[in-house]
């Protein structure tokens, strides 16, 4: 049964969904300012593609490393806040400068300087996102309070999504600036400022205990750190060996990187295909898109898995959750008609379910696992399983991104204004709706036989809670 002391205090849910909210606001951000540099600043598909992968690629072999110094860091304030506080600092400056861009500069010249910052950015999303995430696997030993932290995590992030949208409305009102680029200049800053606020208040507010006495942890000098690097490799291939956690890791790249894929250009299809490449008319739609589609998955969705997770089982839940997806991502090449831009609304309820249900039930599935781990291991690695999950999803992202460069390269669909090339918009249109589909059948494909159920994680609980309890 579950330990009343494993119930975690609303602020402390609170402050780790602050947190959340930074970790998916600078990501959104980014996706739409990246719109910018297309549709403005001239930089053609590749570029996007090489923009999108390289810095996420660095990002993502950097994870498990900072996931080894997070879980043995000796400290008086724990394994992770000092480093969720430096992390948001690294990631706020950084960001607020990447995007310092004037179409006045040669594509070569801004492409460079983009590069070169968003190396800088995502170091600093290193830094900030493996200990933070750690935090929360950290945060409960209960089966179901898992699931309550990561839903009121997500339903906090899921902002995010909501807010973001509404950058292109602003940089693309004349009444609000005269061109995207200034717009984007000065949005980057305010986004900077308020949300590496929120990253820091898990650093503040979750509570960690000082393991600055603890004997059992690795050296962290330099020359420890470096001489670790096969030890790193090591744990990273115990943590991918456990079938559970390899069957979490591939279906999150698969899902992730479908929808990241088509949702990086969701502003192409709308305007391209609804208003025939007319940016003027464009109006809110593509806010809407995103909006309405996050306003759902954090009022509907959301609670609805949650519910699902307790009701049927965190595996059914998923399932259930992802095959409603499907039906979204099918009605998006239905209702994407023009001259009614408000048909693709309707399919927003469905398609929210995707990447809405993903976080909530993955992250608290990932949880268990850990006690798997630890029960077989004696070790309790959340940094270098939270490194290795997240870097699958980071790994997506960028996979993402270099996928979208190559799409929109291979259906020749042309940056700034003017009409599309025959057969660009259509071919757009059908991976919009058929990769993410093809990717989510694959990762439903994997998850079918996931063996780790609620009575299964609480007998793993009470193996460790006896033997905790004769040390």
């Amino acid at each position: 049964m579950s330990n009343v002391t494993n119930k975690v205090p609303i602020g402390q849910k609170i402050a780790f969904g602050v947190g959340m909210l930074a970790n998916q606001m600078f990501p959104a951000a980014m996706g739409i300012f990246m719109v910018v540099l297309v549709q403005d600043l001239g930089f053609p598909g590749w570029m996007w593609g090489v923009i999108f992968f390289a810095p996420r690629a660095f990002d993502a072999i950097l994870d498990p490393i900072m996931g080894y110094i997070s879980d043995n860091t000796r400290s008086r304030w724990g394994r992770r806040r000092q480093y969720v506080f430096i992390g948001a600092i690294i990631m706020g400056v950084s960001f607020a400068c990447l995007w310092q861009l004037y179409r006045e500069n040669s594509v070569a010249y801004n492409f460079t300087y983009v590069m070169l910052w968003s190396f800088v950015f995502y170091l600093g999303l290193t830094i900030f996102g493996v200990p933070y995430v750690s935090m929360g696997y950290e945060m409960s030993d209960d089966y179901h309070e898992r699931t309550n932290v990561m839903a009121v995590s997500q339903w906090i992030g899921q902002w995010a999504w909501v807010i973001a949208p509404w950058f292109w409305v602003i940089m693309y009102d004349p009444d609000w600036f005269p061109t995207a680029d200034e717009a984007t200049r000065t949005l980057a800053v305010w986004v900077a400022v308020v949300f590496t606020l929120c990253a820091m208040a898990p650093a503040f507010f979750i509570k960690s205990e000082s393991t600055k006495d603890r004997v059992d942890y690795e050296p962290l000098n330099l020359s420890g750190i470096f001489g670790s690097l096969k030890n790193i490799a090591l744990g990273f291939k115990e943590a991918f060996s456990s079938v559970p956690f390899r069957r979490l890791c591939i279906s999150t790249f698969l899902i992730f990187n479908g929808f990241n894929t088509i949702a990086s250009f969701t502003f192409f299809v709308i305007k391209s295909h609804l208003f025939n490449d007319d940016a003027s008319a464009v109006g809110v739609w593509p806010t809407l898109f995103g909006s309405v589609g996050a306003l759902i998955t954090t009022f509907l969705v959301i609670p609805i898995v949650a519910w699902m997770s307790k009701a049927l089982g965190k595996k059914r839940a998923f399932i259930l959750s992802q095959g409603i997806s499907i039906i979204g991502y099918v009605l998006l090449w239905f209702l994407m008609i023009p001259g009614k831009p408000y048909m693709f609304l309707f399919a927003l309820p469905f398609h929210s379910f995707g990447i809405g249900g993903l976080f909530t039930i993955m992250m608290s599935m990932t949880s268990d696992v850990l006690d798997i781990d630890e029960l077989n291991t004696g070790k309790r690695r959340e940094g270098v399983f939270g490194a290795i999950y997240w870097w699958m999803v980071k790994l997506g992202f960028a996979f993402a991104g270099a996928l979208s460069g190559l799409i929109l390269t291979a259906v020749n669909y042309q940056s700034g204004g003017g009409a599309q090339p025959e057969g660009a918009v259509d071919g757009l249109r059908m991976f919009f709706s058929g990769l993410p589909i093809l990717c989510t059948l694959i990762a439903i494909a994997v998850m079918w036989n996931y063996k780790v159920d609620e009575n299964y994680a609480k007998e793993v609980r009470a193996k460790l809670d006896q033997r905790k309890s004769q040390q």
